[in-house]
């Protein structure tokens, strides 16, 4: 069991809830595994977001839990106590990486204008997701970098997502408001072009571009007014 540091939550430690709501501290039963997909605490959710931008950032095999555990001030065999191997970590990382993106585009899509207004809705919220959270996004090019088991586990999570966004898309190209295409290639075209812009810092550096919040800014309403030159249709 950790020892928990000052600034850890007792509670990180096993039994805890037991002893607090009076259950049975004697004669113990045989120990059980404890299973946490979804860890809760400060201490865990530190973890998880440390782990995302390191990976994110320096690349998956370019960190190791001791980095990680330098960088938070905390030994690694907390970093162990809740995620018993890097493995785990890198788990935890795709779960809340995928979930806040699912988060930030159902709500883009569902709240958006019809018509070009839902793609424009997908590609403002990815631009606001590598403003505010920058190392998400590199994150996720280095999960498809590293393939399976990391990225069918990423499929997996962001797959509903796809289905329902590429859903609004094809019911707008019944209507007539957006032109006919694979929705899911145009998805996937919007995904991999806001990552590469937001993420290829050296690439833009060699076209003259440094990464500011301007130039991100300017890249995205090009991004913008290209897929709408290419997805509405021209009226008469």
């Amino acid at each position: 069991m950790a020892i928990a540091k000052p600034d850890e939550p007792v509670h990180d430690e096993p039994g805890h809830d037991e002893r607090r709501r009076g259950g049975p501290t004697s004669e113990p039963g045989p120990p059980r595994p404890v299973v946490r997909t979804r860890p809760p605490g400060r201490t865990a959710e530190r973890i998880v977001m440390a782990a995302i931008g390191a990976f994110g950032t320096r690349g998956y095999g370019a960190t190791s839990l001791d980095d990680l555990a330098r960088e938070l001030g905390i030994r690694k065999q907390t970093i162990l106590y809740w995620y018993p191997s890097k493995e785990a970590l890198l788990d935890a990382a795709v779960d809340r990486t995928a979930g806040e993106v699912t988060v930030r585009l159902l709500r883009a899509v569902e709240g958006s204008d019809v018509g070009f207004g839902r793609v424009e809705a997908i590609i403002r919220a990815m631009f606001r997701l590598a403003a505010r959270h920058p190392a998400m996004l590199g994150f996720l090019r280095e999960v498809t970098r590293l393939g399976p088991p990391a990225s069918t586990r990423l499929l997996d999570a962001i797959s509903p997502l796809m289905d329902r966004a590429a859903g609004h898309l094809a019911t707008e190209m019944e209507a007539g408001r957006i032109r006919r295409h694979d929705p899911r290639l145009i998805l996937l075209a919007a995904y991999s072009m806001v990552t590469g812009l937001a993420t290829e810092v050296e690439v833009l550096r060699t076209f003259g571009e440094e990464p500011t919040l301007g130039s991100l800014v300017r890249r995205r309403d090009e991004l913008i007014s290209l897929l709408r030159d290419a997805l509405v249709p021209v009226t008469t």
